[in-house]
Protein backbone atom coordinates (compact mmCIF):
# COMPACT_ATOMS: atom_id res chain seq x y z
CA UNK A 1 0.00 0.00 0.00
CA UNK A 2 1.20 3.53 -0.71
CA UNK A 3 0.78 6.57 1.51
CA UNK A 4 -1.52 8.07 -1.14
CA UNK A 5 -3.86 5.07 -0.61
CA UNK A 6 -3.93 5.85 3.11
CA UNK A 7 -4.87 9.46 2.33
CA UNK A 8 -7.79 8.22 0.23
CA UNK A 9 -8.95 5.48 2.60
CA UNK A 10 -8.92 7.74 5.66
CA UNK A 11 -10.06 10.89 3.87
CA UNK A 12 -6.92 12.41 5.34
CA UNK A 13 -5.44 15.86 5.08
CA UNK A 14 -1.75 16.06 4.10
CA UNK A 15 0.11 18.54 6.30
CA UNK A 16 3.53 18.12 4.69
CA UNK A 17 5.71 16.09 2.34
CA UNK A 18 3.19 15.58 -0.48
CA UNK A 19 6.12 14.57 -2.68
CA UNK A 20 6.46 11.35 -0.61
CA UNK A 21 2.92 10.00 -1.13
CA UNK A 22 4.13 7.21 -3.42
CA UNK A 23 6.22 5.69 -0.62
CA UNK A 24 5.32 2.07 0.15
CA UNK A 25 3.94 1.19 3.57
CA UNK A 26 4.24 -2.44 4.70
CA UNK A 27 2.47 -2.40 8.07
CA UNK A 28 0.64 -0.19 10.52
CA UNK A 29 0.52 0.55 14.21
CA UNK A 30 -2.02 2.51 16.26
CA UNK A 31 -0.47 3.82 19.46
CA UNK A 32 -0.30 6.86 21.72
CA UNK A 33 2.55 5.53 23.87
CA UNK A 34 5.86 6.15 22.13
CA UNK A 35 7.56 3.61 24.42
CA UNK A 36 5.36 0.91 22.82
CA UNK A 37 6.26 2.18 19.37
CA UNK A 38 9.95 1.85 20.26
CA UNK A 39 9.38 -1.70 21.51
CA UNK A 40 7.23 -3.11 18.71
CA UNK A 41 7.32 -1.16 15.46
CA UNK A 42 9.60 -2.07 12.59
CA UNK A 43 10.47 -0.11 9.46
CA UNK A 44 8.21 0.90 6.57
CA UNK A 45 5.21 1.29 8.88
CA UNK A 46 2.57 3.96 9.28
CA UNK A 47 1.95 5.21 12.81
CA UNK A 48 -1.58 6.24 13.75
CA UNK A 49 -1.60 8.33 16.91
CA UNK A 50 -3.39 11.05 18.80
CA UNK A 51 -0.14 12.29 20.30
CA UNK A 52 0.44 15.81 19.02
CA UNK A 53 4.00 16.81 19.88
CA UNK A 54 7.45 16.66 18.26
CA UNK A 55 8.29 13.49 20.20
CA UNK A 56 6.09 11.46 17.85
CA UNK A 57 8.15 12.74 14.89
CA UNK A 58 11.44 11.91 16.62
CA UNK A 59 10.22 8.44 17.54
CA UNK A 60 9.05 7.80 13.99
CA UNK A 61 12.43 8.83 12.65
CA UNK A 62 14.28 6.46 15.00
CA UNK A 63 12.05 3.54 13.97
CA UNK A 64 12.10 4.20 10.20
CA UNK A 65 8.35 4.86 10.18
CA UNK A 66 7.42 6.31 6.79
CA UNK A 67 4.25 8.21 7.72
CA UNK A 68 2.31 9.50 10.71
CA UNK A 69 -1.47 9.86 10.77
CA UNK A 70 -2.96 12.02 13.50
CA UNK A 71 -6.40 10.69 14.43
CA UNK A 72 -9.54 12.22 15.98
CA UNK A 73 -9.16 15.49 14.09
CA UNK A 74 -5.96 16.42 15.88
CA UNK A 75 -3.98 19.23 14.27
CA UNK A 76 -0.18 19.23 14.34
CA UNK A 77 1.67 22.14 15.87
CA UNK A 78 3.79 24.33 13.59
CA UNK A 79 6.86 22.79 15.27
CA UNK A 80 5.66 19.30 14.33
CA UNK A 81 5.08 20.28 10.71
CA UNK A 82 8.50 21.92 10.53
CA UNK A 83 10.26 18.88 12.04
CA UNK A 84 8.35 16.42 9.84
CA UNK A 85 9.22 18.49 6.76
CA UNK A 86 12.91 18.55 7.73
CA UNK A 87 12.83 14.76 8.19
CA UNK A 88 10.87 14.17 4.94
CA UNK A 89 8.18 12.40 6.95
CA UNK A 90 4.63 12.73 5.62
CA UNK A 91 2.27 13.96 8.30
CA UNK A 92 -1.44 13.31 7.76
CA UNK A 93 -4.58 13.96 9.74
CA UNK A 94 -7.97 12.28 9.78
CA UNK A 95 -11.24 12.90 11.60
CA UNK A 96 -11.59 9.16 12.19
CA UNK A 97 -10.92 7.63 15.57
CA UNK A 98 -7.92 5.37 15.95
CA UNK A 99 -9.92 2.13 16.11
CA UNK A 100 -11.85 2.95 12.94
CA UNK A 101 -8.79 4.18 11.05
CA UNK A 102 -6.80 1.04 11.93
CA UNK A 103 -9.74 -1.15 10.92
CA UNK A 104 -10.10 0.59 7.56
CA UNK A 105 -6.42 0.15 6.76
CA UNK A 106 -6.41 -3.47 7.94
CA UNK A 107 -9.51 -4.25 5.84
CA UNK A 108 -7.75 -2.72 2.84
CA UNK A 109 -4.87 -5.17 3.24
CA UNK A 110 -2.36 -3.36 5.44
CA UNK A 111 -0.82 -5.75 7.93
CA UNK A 112 -0.59 -5.00 11.61
CA UNK A 113 2.96 -4.50 12.80
CA UNK A 114 4.50 -7.87 13.62
CA UNK A 115 2.45 -9.83 11.03
CA UNK A 116 4.95 -9.20 8.24
CA UNK A 117 6.53 -12.27 6.70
Amino acid sequence: MKIRDIVTLLDAKVFCCEDRLDTEVHAGCGCDMMSDVLAYVKDQAVLLTGLVNPQSIRTAEMMDIVCIVLVRGKEPTPAMIELATERHLPLLGTQKRMFSACGILYSAGLLQEGDQS
